[in-house]
């Protein structure tokens, strides 16, 4: 056996004890997680800082301090999203048990991305874990040092046969894809969605793909640019510009594209200072290829700020580009780094048809004072989240669902979404072996009086209280001894 094929075996032998599926063992283990990130957080910062140039601040900021506060949120709400949930019932099911009970779907392959490599790589973890599955941990072979340090550490941490991590690169998760899972969950690009897509339909398997896409950004003349500016510089340039969230382009009214380079020019050197090179906050691009690929991108497409680059330091600085063509290189694919286009369009008309006639974004970004505007392009696009006069913080709130639509993904986690993804949701219904009067207008042979009875139960849907129930089943003994005598005929 491979050594992919030895921990997938492993970690479905763990799961067959059932030990995964106790309570206390759940919240043992997130637990444990919880104190990784306070134990080891230099060691997480050391190997992020040399594989994409982010500080420490900025590693608890963007990575781990999310993590804490998901897994805290999963610790305190546990019982709540694992208890059974009742649900409403029609006047047949009335004196049965009806409910909703989540259940763990088994074995979870979690592919993670490199641009934050333990946020999209543990966070869905934690949801394995409170839903109660076994999880092979696939982090990406492009960071590294950080794949490096997650193979060491997890394992100290958590349940090593339950939550195995296997380290490699295309050919060992090729030889993992061959495997069957229950659910296979993936962050990365919508190319190798479809190869991951293609694998877990060989088995059925369900998948949730965390894709990304071309996230317009549309800023409205009227409203405060400087704020609008300031923002969406902050969201473009966070790490590099390498994240899936991230605003890629920029539609606006061409009589405020000046203003727009200038507010975006300032905020670069508020943010990152004269020489971004040097400052501690700013990080760099993951390898070489990607510098290329993105360096070829400039090609056809005019510089209005930045444009600095150090091929062997992986350095491109924050770059706006002005006057782009929806025909241009850069706008031909997810940009995935600090490159910033400004797109002219008429207004919100025209906006809204060139966000429509283009993939399914996995974000969009909308800046106006006018609550009309903000209306509008929340009817009249899809996209997998929209954000109204900020960029990415909608990622940070639990309460909301974080995932893709169309060519952006499918499936959505975070929160309680996390645990329901990878749960089963089994519909449970207990009956009693007793008012067979009422049961007996389904056996045959079928009548229509039969048929009224049944429209009266069948389709009435009620939602009384304790007195209310036991005043129903009263009435529902008298009517079903009544059909009992009539046979229904």
């Amino acid at each position: 056996m491979s050594r992919e094929q030895q921990a997938v075996a492993r970690a479905r032998k763990a799961f067959e004890t059932g030990r995964s599926k106790c309570l206390e063992h759940r919240i043992h283990q997130l637990k444990n997680l919880q104190r990784l990130f306070t134990e080891k957080q230099s060691v997480i910062s050391d190997a992020i800082k040399k594989d994409l140039n982010k500080s420490e601040v900025g590693t608890q900021m963007y990575e781990t301090l999310g993590l804490e506060g998901e897994i805290g949120l999963a610790i305190k709400k546990l019982k709540e999203w694992a208890a059974p949930r009742p649900v409403g019932k029609n006047l047949l099911t009335i004196s049965d048990t009806v409910f909703i009970q989540p259940e763990p779907l088994g074995l979870v392959l979690i592919i993670g991305a490199w641009n934050y490599p333990w946020a999209v790589t543990i966070q869905p973890l934690i949801g394995a874990i409170a839903a109660g599955n076994a999880a092979v941990i696939k982090p990406s072979e492009v960071c590294v040092h950080t794949a490096k340090v997650m193979e060491e550490l997890l394992p100290l941490y958590i349940d090593k046969e339950l939550y195995p991590v296997v380290t490699g690169g295309v050919s060992e998760t090729q030889e993992l894809l061959r495997q069957r899972f229950d659910h296979i969950f993936y962050t990365g690009n919508s190319t190798v969605g479809k190869v991951i897509m293609e694998a877990a339909a060989k088995h059925l398997t369900p998948v949730t793909l965390e894709l990304g896409g071309k996230s317009p950004c549309y800023i409205d003349k009227n409203c405060d640019i400087s704020i609008a500016c300031r923002r969406v510089a902050w969201g473009k340039y966070t790490n590099c510009g390498q994240t899936c969230i991230a605003p890629d382009y920029i539609l606006c009214e061409p009589s405020i594209q000046d203003r727009v380079i200038e507010e975006v020019k300032k905020s670069i050197k508020e943010f990152y200072t004269d020489n971004p090179k040097t400052c501690p906050d700013y990080g760099r691009i993951i390898n070489q290829r990607h510098f290329k690929r993105i360096m070829n991108m400039l090609e056809d497409s005019t510089v209005a700020a930045g444009g600095d680059n150090d091929e062997s330091d992986c350095y491109i600085a924050p770059t706006v580009l002005r006057d782009v063509k929806p025909e241009a290189k850069v706008m031909q694919e997810e940009i995935f780094g600090p490159l910033l286009p400004i797109l002219s369009v008429s207004g919100l008309d025209e906006a809204i048809k060139f966000i429509n006639k283009r993939e399914k974004p996995l974000a969009l970004y909308v800046f106006s004072s006018d609550n009309k505007v903000i209306k509008r392009m929340t009817e009249e696009t899809s996209s997998g989240g929209l954000l109204a006069n900020d960029c990415l913080v909608h990622y940070s709130v639990s309460s909301l669902p974080f995932g893709g639509v169309g060519n952006s993904g499918m499936g959505c986690y975070h929160g309680k979404f996390s645990f329901d993804q990878l749960s089963h949701l089994r519909s449970c219904l207990i009956k009693q072996l007793k008012m067979e009067g009422v049961n007996s207008m389904r056996y045959p042979p079928h009548t229509a009086k039969k048929l009224g009875w049944a429209r009266f139960f069948i389709l009435q849907n009620v939602d009384l209280g304790w007195i209310g129930r036991m005043a129903l089943l009263a009435v529902m003994a008298m009517v079903a001894a009544v059909v009992l005598q009539n046979y229904l005929l």
